[in-house]
């Protein structure tokens, strides 16, 4: 029998007892976190578990509870009688021979396929150091072990189909808690038949444009509107039309002026935060925009992404608050600054378009369904007010700061509203200057400038900068280089 590993447990597990994370939890984690980093290799054998308490200063029971867990996920191999042993799950055992006769694919598929440059995504950058977004939450503000513990404690539910009844329809017990909790934060009055999760919003979009859109369906959208909705309708074959955006959103004006009644299948648009300006739709054109819909026979798709970070108490009505679902299409997101693991998005809508909309789930794959209950638990636990209150706090913060950073460094050379929604700034510059120039200058510097950041066309030279996922130092630095890279390809702006 082999000798047990001599390496100290306390220099590679270090329990704090001021965490809300349990001991044998801790033990779990570091261990697993120990074998990736190959300081317990595959196979080494580990002293009796009253040794590893004595040395970690803890009860033996903790470390029997860590090393069942570890079991379970297949980190360690309890043998009777013989003790146990470090496992590797991630390594795969390959023979030499084995990898000298496989053969990689080629560069080139000899074969026709078909390719869409419609989908092409705008980003495919690596980060630097420090980078901008346009507009996404830092997700450790709140802690992912916090809903591990949660998604934990479903997993071990003993009676979990009694607790949480699931049909054909999904799971009933989130699709409850989910509309109590959207009755309750935007005034709806929804029962679960109306509503139906939905994991990414790109599949929400592909949904819609399979139920609605037939091939050259007008689309109407903002004229400067998000690239993925937009992507996704043209793919379907609909005509994307634009309509021009002031402060008060889309100018519904023009829609009368350049179209006639049954011309237009659906109008796109987000009311509280338009993608990339920030502004909000006014309630003098939400209005409009209704009585249009049904003047010419069109739905609205109505994107509320951004409700979640919406900074007013009176965050304003829906258009489908205000017509209730008769001509409007609501689409939202739920735990937007969850982990991405733990979101979920949802599509609001009458029962028979939903009933059709479930049938392309079983193509694209439905939400987890452990992630559901887990979800459907800190709403019913009450959790999600905590965690809402906790962003919101962080995220009004850190727009402050990004406000005041901006006209500190930039002062008169550009010009930008705080907005009250989103995560996002827009920033117009008042002189014209290349902004892939600028682009570059950044990256030398360290910093990244996505391309989906950057509008420029004959009347606007502008950025869209997400602030929510920089802290303080990054945010600082950020800024500064942006500024000395601006500084630098037009001269001294001192």
């Amino acid at each position: 029998m082999s000798s047990p590993v001599s390496i100290g447990f306390h220099s590679i597990i270090k329990i704090d007892r001021r965490k809300e994370d349990a001991i044998y939890l801790q033990i779990v984690y570091q261990f697993i976190n120990a074998v990736k980093r190959n300081l317990l290799e595959d196979g080494d054998l580990l002293p009796g578990s009253r040794k590893i308490a004595d040395e970690l200063n803890v009860h033996r029971k903790t470390i029997v509870a860590a090393l069942a867990e570890l079991q379970e996920q297949g980190w360690v191999k309890i043998l009777p009688n013989r003790g146990t042993f470090v496992k590797n799950p991630e390594r795969i055992g390959t023979s030499r021979s084995a990898v000298k006769a496989f053969r990689q694919p080629p560069d080139f598929a000899p074969y026709f396929f078909r390719k869409e440059l419609i989908l092409d995504m705008p980003i495919s950058e690596v980060p630097e150091r420090y980078y901008f977004t346009d507009g996404t939450p830092d997700y450790n503000v709140i802690g992912t072990e916090e809903l591990v513990r949660f998604y934990a404690s479903m997993v071990k539910r003993k009676k979990k189909s009694d607790d949480f009844p699931t049909t054909t329809e999904g799971n009933l017990f989130f699709r409850d808690q989910l509309s109590y909790y959207l009755n309750l934060t935007r005034g709806f009055h929804l029962s679960r038949n109306f509503l139906l999760p939905i994991a990414s919003r790109e599949q929400i979009f592909s949904i819609l444009s399979r139920l609605l859109i037939r091939p050259g369906d007008i689309v109407l959208v903002e004229n400067l509107s998000y690239f993925l909705p937009n992507m996704i309708f043209s793919q379907a074959g609909a005509k994307l039309k634009t309509i021009p955006v002031d402060a008060e959103g889309m100018n519904v004006d023009k829609i009368g002026d350049q179209f006639k009644p049954g011309e237009i299948r659906c109008v796109y648009l987000n009311t509280r935060c338009q993608y990339p300006t920030t502004v909000n739709l006014s309630e003098r054109r939400k209005i409009q925009l209704l009585a249009l819909a049904e003047q010419y026979n069109f739905i609205i798709i109505e994107d509320d992404v951004d409700f979640e970070s919406s900074f007013f108490k009176e965050k304003g009505e829906s258009l489908f608050r205000k017509n209730g679902g008769n001509r409007v299409i609501y689409t939202g997101a739920f735990g937007s600054f969850f982990d991405p693991g733990f979101q979920m998005n949802f599509l609001i809508a009458p029962q028979d378009l939903l009933d059709e909309g479930k049938k392309y789930l079983n193509i694209f794959g439905k939400p987890n369904f452990m992630i559901e209950k887990t979800l459907g638990e800190i709403i019913h636990q009450g959790d999600i007010f905590r965690y809402q209150r906790k962003f919101q706090k962080t995220i009004a913060e850190r727009k402050e700061l990004f406000a005041q950073l901006l006209l500190r460094h930039f002062e008169d050379q550009i010009r930008f509203e705080i907005p009250s929604s989103g995560l996002a700034f827009w920033i117009q510059f008042n002189r014209v200057v290349s902004l892939t120039a600028l682009q570059e200058k950044v990256r030398l510097l360290g910093l990244l400038l996505p391309s989906n950041c950057l509008y420029q066309n004959k009347t606007v030279t502008a950025l869209r900068l997400g602030f929510a996922h920089l802290d303080e130092q990054s945010m600082v630095t950020a800024i500064s280089l942006l500024r000395a890279a601006y500084a630098d390809l037009v001269g001294n702006i001192d």
